[in-house]
């Protein structure tokens, strides 16, 4: 069996005041296995409970270096912005985990995710310590260019529920943040992606891109319902289908205003 050391940094308590890439390098360091689970303190996971390390099965670990696992959003209090965040949330982790399986792995999450520890270290230094928060996207680039094996696990003892953002406000905040550390991004296929992401939601309003983009979209939340088992099978029905047909409408706007404030004020989020 493998034994793996579970991570999960926590503001106030092991990152000393100095951010959660600090807590993160300090436990790794301290860890005594080969493999460490990183996870976030308000992930909710369904069947490991332990909060020291767990012990799988030496199939499910091939010899790789970074494992993307799966992460699916709550129902929250079921308001329409949670509903749209879910929907949202559930196109990204499809194409997360559709480009990592084709060798262009453009997104990952340090919420839920397994990295060989001393990977890890050795890209400490490429994880833009000047900035809060990246060190998930940071050290994916890290990894790809130094050409280390990137694989995903979608079995159902590591998918994690990730809470959405409460109200409107948070929402953006969150969106700026991300949106702050774009000019950082290196890697051709992060930046590809999110050019294409952007160009297509800025004219999401032109007929013919909705036309291209609307199904799409569709295929990439169903995607992630029936191949990922990221929600029950009940959850894509009539009303998320208009749920996604306003969300196509909204994203132009909140996409402007994530760039504009994430890039003016990168540090403030």
């Amino acid at each position: 069996m493998e034994k793996i050391a579970i991570i999960i940094p926590r503001r106030g308590v092991n990152d000393e005041g100095k951010g959660k890439k600090f807590a993160l390098n300090k436990l790794i360091s301290q860890a005594s296995t080969e493999l460490v689970w990183l996870r976030d303190d308000d992930m909710v996971f369904h069947e490991y409970k332990a909060e020291d390390y767990v012990e799988v099965p030496d199939l499910l670990f091939p010899d790789t270096d970074l494992i993307i696992l799966p992460l699916t959003m709550t129902e929250g209090n079921g308001t329409l912005i949670e509903r749209l965040q879910q929907i949202e949330y559930l196109a990204i982790q499809s194409l997360t985990l559709l480009a990592a399986q084709h060798g262009h792995a453009v997104m990952c999450s340090g919420a839920n995710m397994i990295v060989r520890r001393n990977r890890w270290l050795e890209s400490y230094k490429d994880l833009h310590l000047e900035i809060p928060s990246g060190d998930d996207m940071f050290l994916l680039e890290s990894f790809k260019r130094r050409g280390l094996k990137i694989m995903t696990l979608c079995h159902d003892s590591f998918i994690a529920s990730v809470q959405p953002q409460p109200n409107l406000h948070a929402f953006l905040r969150q969106r700026m943040r991300w949106a702050g550390k774009a000019p950082k991004y290196k890697d051709k296929d992060i930046i590809c992606c999110g050019i294409l992401t952007l160009l297509a939601n800025l004219l999401v309003w032109i007929p013919p891109i909705f036309l291209l983009k609307f199904p799409l979209d569709c295929y990439l939340v169903s995607r992630a319902i029936r191949k990922y088992h990221l929600q029950p099978t009940s959850f894509f029905s009539f009303r998320r289908l208009v749920e996604i047909f306003l969300l196509e409408l909204l994203y132009p706007i909140y996409m402007l205003i994530s760039i504009i404030g994430g890039l003016i004020h990168p540090q403030r989020w």
